[in-house]
Order: structure tokens, then C-alpha cells, then sequence
């Protein structure tokens, strides 16, 4: 992937500068706001990445932002930095999913784990949903029919229960279930099975014609 982007939004233009630098030497990419509302304007890039947060901005505050985030950028942990912490703040940031909390002065030994640690999340994340993006354009590749002789397949029917079922031959199933190994592409049938569940598809309709 991509170089990290380590974003940081704190009022406090030294803090911006000290955090830039550090971010930089380990071999991140920063990028530093002022304001809430200036890193909401700001297009990101789908990159592992973390954002440093001070908890109290001159616009909209940290926890606010925090749920702007989490309804937008899921894959982007957040570590709150801050001076006026206290116990039922970083336990309601931490609840919110909150990655860290930390308070101002910040140690060097505390702030480099957790943006590590939080990139390694956020690399995750951006992993898993491309695994689910590439999965659905799978599933979409799919005919009706198709769809109905996976969803036979996978709940364990034999090819002749599925022809029953869909009032096809048993022939056709095995045309179909070929072709959906391989737009799938699964490799054995306990592979094939579990790309279904992954998808959870089993619970769908739907009838289609040959």
C-alpha cells in the first residue's frame, strides 16, 4: 500500500509543527489542520493512516468530529491528544472507538506504539474491505439463475436436490455450478461455502429463469 498519512488537527500551531517532524522522521506522511472543519474539507486518500485529534478545537469539537469519522471513514482509528483529559471524556472517546487516548505533554514512548499500532489497524481495515469489494463484484457477476444453484450448493443440497428444487436438470445444475466456481473463483466447494457465508447470502430469495 500506499505511504501512511498520519492527520493531525490541533489549534496549537507548535504542536502541529513538533508532531509533522516526528511523523515525518518514521517515515510517515502528515498532514495538519488547524480546525475541524478545515480537515473535514480535506479529500483523503484511501491509505493506511490514523488521525491525531485534539479533544477541544476552536469549531466543532474532538468527540464531534469523532462521530462525523466514524460514520464516514470507519477505517481510520483515531488517537485523541490533549490537555484537558479527564476520566469520563477518554472513557466516553474510548466507547466511541476511540483508538487512544493521550495526554499533553505528549511522550515520544507512548505516541510512536500507538500510531503504529493504529496504522497496522487502519491497514487492516482498508485489506478487509477490499476483500469484501472484490467479493461482491463476484456475487454481481452472477445470473439469477446462478445465484440459486450457489445458494442450493451451499446449504449442503446435492446437484439432483437442486434440479428438484428449481424444476431444471440435473445436467444444467452442473453447468451452472461450474460456472459459478468459477466466477467465484473458488477452487473446491469448502472454499466456495465459505466466499457464501463471508457474503451472507444464504437468507436471500429470488427466482430467476433459465
Amino acid at each position: 500500500m500506499a505511504q501512511p498519512v498520519v492527520h493531525v488537527v490541533d489549534a496549537d500551531a507548535s504542536v502541529r509543527d513538533a508532531l509533522s517532524a516526528l511523523i515525518r522522521a518514521v517515515g510517515c506522511r502528515a498532514e495538519v489542520f488547524a480546525t475541524a472543519r478545515d480537515f473535514l474539507a480535506h479529500p483523503r486518500a484511501t491509505v493506511p493512516g490514523c488521525l491525531l485529534l485534539e479533544l477541544t478545537l476552536p469549531d466543532i469539537d474532538g468527540l464531534t468530529l469523532q462521530e462525523y469519522i466514524a460514520a464516514d471513514q470507519p477505517s481510520l482509528p483515531i488517537i485523541f491528544i490533549t490537555s484537558h483529559g479527564d476520566v469520563p471524556t477518554s472513557v466516553r472517546a474510548m466507547k466511541a472507538g476511540a483508538f487512544e487516548f493521550l495526554v499533553k505533554p505528549l511522550a515520544k514512548e507512548a505516541l510512536l506504539p500507538a500510531i503504529r499500532d493504529a496504522i497496522a489497524f487502519s491497514k487492516a481495515a482498508l485489506e478487509r474491505a477490499a476483500i469484501a469489494r472484490a467479493l461482491d463484484a463476484r456475487y454481481a457477476s452472477l445470473t439469477p439463475r446462478e445465484r440459486e444453484v450457489l445458494r442450493g450448493v451451499a446449504t449442503g443440497l446435492l446437484n439432483k436436490q437442486v434440479a428438484a428444487e428449481l424444476g431444471i436438470s440435473e445436467i444444467t445444475v452442473k453447468a451452472h455450478r461450474g460456472r459459478v466456481m468459477r466466477k467465484m473463483q473458488a477452487h473446491s466447494l469448502a472454499e466456495l461455502v465459505n466466499l457464501v457465508a463471508v457474503l451472507g447470502v444464504l437468507a436471500s430469495g429470488g427466482q430467476a429463469t433459465d
